[in-house]
């Protein structure tokens, strides 16, 4: 199955972000290869395994967080819940939610292609993502009744497919159809 698909590094080259660095610098340094589904467990810092920690990424979530609160998406704010105070992150810059909001509507209804082979891989991504994330359905709120249905029905014939054919017939999207294997599994 596509989620024991050992990950390989092509390239190693800076891309200027932080935590995308240091997960290269993680995926070189491995040895032997992992698989895509131990990689979501490291890269989400949800590995139990000992001989595994150093490659675990630390603080992902307040790190992720951080860099989108430099960018001016999230702000940072101190919740009381009864006992304790707690750090969210609410967003603070709507305008980039919506028009990732906006792009997903779009793809799944106005730009629909009806093959993942031409929809455009950080498109699929994201959609992967948000699935994944179980935050897709909240894409379709703002939609008409008819328009929803459709979205979801076509966001559900896209989830559905398998990934282990799409992945054998993708160009350089076999990633997120691995990663999608893995959440599905």
């Amino acid at each position: 199955p596509m989620v024991s698909f050992q990950v390989l590094l092509r390239s190693d080259a800076p891309t200027g972000d932080v935590l995308l660095d240091e997960t290269l610098r993680h995926i070189k340094a491995t040895e032997p290869a992992e698989t895509v589904q131990t990689w979501i467990e490291l890269l989400t810092g949800e590995t139990w395994n000992p001989f595994k920690l150093q490659y675990q990424l630390r603080n992902v979530r307040e790190r992720l967080a951080k860099a989108l609160v430099e960018k001016g998406i999230l702000t940072t704010e101190k919740q009381n819940f009864l006992l304790f105070d707690m750090t969210t992150h609410p967003v603070s810059n709507a305008s980039e939610k919506q028009r990732l909001v906006k792009k997903l509507q779009e793809s799944l209804l106005e730009r629909w292609v009806n093959d993942p082979q031409r929809m455009e891989r950080r498109t699929l991504a994201l959609l992967v993502l948000a699935h994944s994330s179980d935050v897709l359905e909240n894409v379709f709120t703002s939609l008409a009744d008819d328009k929803y249905d459709l979205a979801m029905n076509r966001t559900k014939d896209l989830l559905d497919m398998d990934p282990e054919v799409e992945a054998s017939k993708a160009k350089g999207a076999e990633m997120i159809w691995a990663v999608l294997a893995a959440f599905n599994k």
